[in-house]
């Protein structure tokens, strides 16, 4: 229970779990965390920001220890914190912090709003806190730690002394007794303080005030002379020497509760710094892609102002850490500032003879660094400026915001009109392919990925037809239990794609090993599965087009063999499809980079480093990272206002299933033995309809599971194709911390698929059938709709398939499929009721080549007639079916069915 790990819900909650990945805690500090984040996400920030101010924690919760610090020193500068709500910082200051969180679980959620929202909810939770404990804020902060303890607010100022060449400066120790006019502090000397607060009486006051120059004497020696020698109490002249050691030491001075005043002219509380400042991809760049070559030009600026050569050579030959130039002081460190520009003149050199790598160019503009193994040293971020050209500019504000790109033509072949947001991805990829540079379109699972890849296919063929040049082929890679799901989608939305599917389950082994480029040059899309991909060597040696991974998170693993062979692929443009949130975990998010686009975030060796670096970063730690790869992401959440708009409030999907060896086995089998059983059996009567019957159940019982059939117990995930399916969905569930609700009619069936879904989800759900004690029942859904640590519930379809309101769910799946489609639109609406405010997705689950295909293909053609035929009595009107025809609708189509 030690490893805790800071994770946000869907619904916008801060909630601490345990986490395979987290660093542990000392069990003190995890015990009031745990006890602090079970009250609320308020009291989650109050008691980071207020208690745990000096913790070593992990990067996560210091992230959030980091905002609820800000918080709690907002209260504490608020001119009247009794009357007035402690606003939260401004949009653009919210969308930076938001912008340099960590990675973490939920982090997919977290915007500016969502951090304004725990602002308020941490402003309320004190202002509660502080009514029960009839407390005053002084003594609520005290109580928590002794940081807060400030009566008044004890400033160092710094001012500029002109006219005084050994002395420029002057300081001087003040602080604020009250507020005046426009709630402005009222400063005065600090001495005064030893007048206004004599006498025995005030002696605490007295105490109180210079309790944080004492902490700051303890933390700085030249802080301790002064007060030694009581030279705290008076106006001094300073050198540029004692300027710069405040300068360094105000972090510390800080920490202790003084507030360091500076000149109004320095922005920052700093100085002004000459940086190295660069323009790179001014002009298009030679080349595409990887292989894009961009322009670089590089200056020395100040605020902008470029410095002449002199006024360069002027600053780096100085001694002292403050400098005076064009009449303004400055600050300078020469072995940085020298340092950057030997860097960045080396690269403007190189450029001369062509230009500069497009991944070097992207992490210059991020501001990481000119490679990942110096990105970790902040000199970079401190002492140069790196910014896009006209060119690069307008590229990448196109991949950052794609709603205005113009639209992608051609897609005459697409039957099927796309919604807005699926245009704006269509535009994206093209864009993307276009300038032969990666992407992973990372939408939600059920927004469309697969219809917006169709597209952009059709349209790359289309414009290769209008130009008149030969179509080159794409590749597909996807799940071997989705390939079918691919298939469907292309016959439904793409009819005219001429597609080959390499593998086992439509051709031969050897067949597919011995073909060669030249036979399938003709075709549009070749479509494989991971597992083919080291098998079949001209996989592999072919070039390319695109291609296109499904379901990328196969290959995170980056020493599987599966994702060194989707590496090895040649694709003039790469696109990954991923419905789970890459950002949250590093090594993901590497692994697919990777792929899409090889060497931008370097070597896995050189990234861990990097990423150490930036967890060690006290601000915005991740802001480069995210700078960097963001405009090869394209994520949209079903939770995104834009999207909900445009989305029915129910999606309905087929999810296709093979059989394993066993079960198709099984099944074919059972065929065998009903044709004999019909050929023994009465042309009419019971008897029939009854052995009818029974291997109906049989078949749909051997598509669950052969365990289902047999009754051995075993349940072995592996011997299941609608097991192998159900892990991938509710694998992505779980990364989006949602909740699935899953159906069988089959009572027997509920504890096995439960046990196994909470394998996945790595914690239990919860199961209804019909032996549940009728008084249990209330208690399992409020346990399901308010628990937020509670992610599936499965359910028999006869009794959970009525009655219940079960909104918390966003995903059904119906692991097998009832007669009647009324039946399971009875059951889907627990979740898609009158209180549900999410979009549902539901998941039918459908045994390719056996009866559940042609009962489904039966409903999904002629929906009405379905009904008509199928619902009532619908098991008698089967059983009423002649031999022959019984005989097709139970027949084993072995190519589809494998996996």
């Amino acid at each position: 229970m030690n490893a805790l790990a800071p994770a946000l819900t869907p619904q916008g909650r801060l909630i601490l779990a345990a986490s395979d990945e987290a660093l542990p805690l000392d069990a003190n500090p995890a015990a009031t965390l745990v006890a602090a984040f079970e009250r609320g996400s308020g009291h989650a920030l109050l008691h980071l920001g207020a208690t745990e101010t000096d913790t070593p924690l992990p990067a996560a919760l210091a992230y959030w220890r980091d905002f609820g610090v800000r918080y709690v020193t907002a209260v504490r500068t608020h001119p009247d914190f009794d009357t007035a709500e402690i606003a939260p910082p401004a949009e653009a200051e919210l969308a930076r912090i938001a912008a340099g969180a960590p990675p973490m679980a939920g982090a997919e959620y977290l915007d500016a709003s969502l951090l304004a929202s725990l602002w308020r909810e941490t402003d309320r939770t004190l202002r509660a806190e502080l009514a029960a404990s009839g407390e005053s804020l002084e003594g609520y902060l005290k109580s928590r730690n002794p940081a807060w303890n400030l009566v008044g607010r004890v400033h160092f100022n710094l001012a500029e002394n002109r006219g005084d060449d050994e002395a420029p400066f002057a300081f001087l120790a003040t602080y604020t007794t009250h507020l005046g006019a426009q709630s402005q502090a009222r400063h005065v000397p600090l001495g005064q303080a030893l007048h206004e607060y004599a006498g025995a009486r005030k002696r605490e006051q007295l105490v109180s005030l210079l309790a944080p120059v004492q902490r700051a004497a303890e933390a700085c020696e030249w802080v301790k002379r002064l007060v030694d020698e009581g030279d705290i109490y008076h106006p001094l002249r300073w050198t540029t020497a004692d300027a710069v050691q405040l300068l360094r030491d105000t972090p510390r001075l800080e920490a202790a509760g003084v507030i360091v005043r500076v000149p109004s002219v320095w922005r920052g509380s700093r100085p002004p710094r000459p940086r190295v400042s660069a323009t790179v991809g001014t002009k298009p760049p030679a080349g595409l892609g990887a292989d894009a070559l961009l322009d670089f030009k590089m200056e020395v600026t100040l605020d902008g102002e470029r410095l002449t050569a002199q006024e360069v050579k002027k600053l780096l030959a100085g001694t002292e850490a403050l400098a005076m130039i064009r009449g303004r002081w400055v600050e300078v460190d020469r072995e940085k500032l020298g340092r950057m520009l030997e860097t960045f003149e080396r690269i403007e050199k190189e450029s001369a003879r062509g230009g500069i790598g497009f991944a070097e160019a992207m992490r210059l503009v991020a501001g990481t660094g000119e490679t990942l193994e110096e990105a970790g040293d902040d000199t970079a971020r401190e002492w140069s400026t790196v910014t896009a050209g006209p060119w690069l500019a307008q590229t990448l504000d196109a991949l950052r915001g794609p709603e205005g790109l113009a639209t992608a033509r051609a897609r005459t072949a697409l039957k099927a009109t796309l919604r807005p947001y699926q245009e704006v991805g269509l535009r994206w990829l093209h864009l993307l392919h276009r300038l032969r540079l990666g992407a992973c379109l990372a939408d939600d699972m059920g927004l469309g990925k697969t219809i917006q890849v169709l597209a952009l296919l059709l349209t790359l063929r289309d414009e290769d037809r209008k130009a008149k040049r030969a179509t080159r082929r794409g590749l597909l890679v996807a799940p071997a239990s989705l390939l079918a799901n691919w298939v469907a989608e292309i016959e439904r939305f793409a009819p005219d794609l001429d597609v080959f599917v390499a593998h086992t389950s439509v051709h031969p082994a050897a067949e597919l090993k011995e073909l060669e480029t030249a036979d399938f040059a003709q075709r549009d899309l070749v479509i494989t599965s991971y597992g083919s991909l080291s098998r079949f060597a001209w996989l592999r040696e072919t070039g390319w087009r695109t291609v296109v991974l499904d379901e990328a998170q196969a290959i995170r693993n980056p020493g599987t063999q599966q994702s060194r062979a989707a590496k090895a692929l040649k694709g003039d443009a790469r696109i990954a499809l991923t419905g789970t949130p890459i950002e949250n975990k590093l090594g993901d998010l590497w692994s697919i980079f990777d792929f899409i686009n090889p060497g931008l975030l370097g070597s896995r060796q050189a990234f861990t480093a990097y990423a150490k670096r930036l967890a060690a970063r006290e601000h915005n730690a991740y802001g480069p990272l995210r700078e960097l790869v963001r405009p090869y992401i394209l994520r949209r959440l079903k939770t995104d206002r834009r999207v909900i708009a445009d989305l029915p409030d129910k999606t309905e999907v087929q999810a296709f299933c093979g059989l394993s060896p066993k079960q198709a086995a099984l099944y074919a089998q059972s065929v065998k033995a009903l044709e004999k059983a019909l050929l023994e059996a009465k042309e009419d009567g019971m008897q029939r309809k009854g052995l009818i019957l029974s291997f109906l159940m049989r078949f749909k019982q051997i598509c669950n599971h052969p365990s289902h059939w047999l009754g051995d117990g075993a349940w072995t995930p592996e011997e299941s194709g609608k097991m192998l399916r159900l892990a991938e969905i509710a694998e992505t569930i779980a990364a989006k911390q949602e909740k699935v609700l899953v159906f069988t009619q089959f009572r027997e069936a509920t504890g096995p698929v439960a046990t196994f879904l909470a394998s996945v989800f790595g914690r239990p759900g919860l199961v209804l059938h019909g032996s549940t004690a009728v008084g249990k029942r209330q208690d399992l859904v409020r346990r399901f709709q308010e628990d937020e640590r509670v992610p599936f519930f499965v359910l028999s379809l006869k009794a959970g398939g009525s009655g219940l309101n079960l909104t918390a769910a966003s995903h059904v799946v119906h692991f097998d499929r009832w007669w009647n489609p009324a039946v399971e639109d009875q059951a889907t609406d627990r979740a898609y009721r009158i209180g549900q405010h999410r979009n549902v997705l539901v998941h039918k689950f459908v045994c390719r080549g056996t009866l559940e295909e042609k009962i489904d293909a039966m409903i999904a053609s002629k929906r009405r007639l379905s009904e008509d035929v199928l619902a009532g009595d619908a098991e008698t009107i089967l059983t009423e079916m002649s031999n022959e025809q019984i005989m097709k609708l139970v027949a084993l189509d072995i190519h589809a069915a494998a996996t």
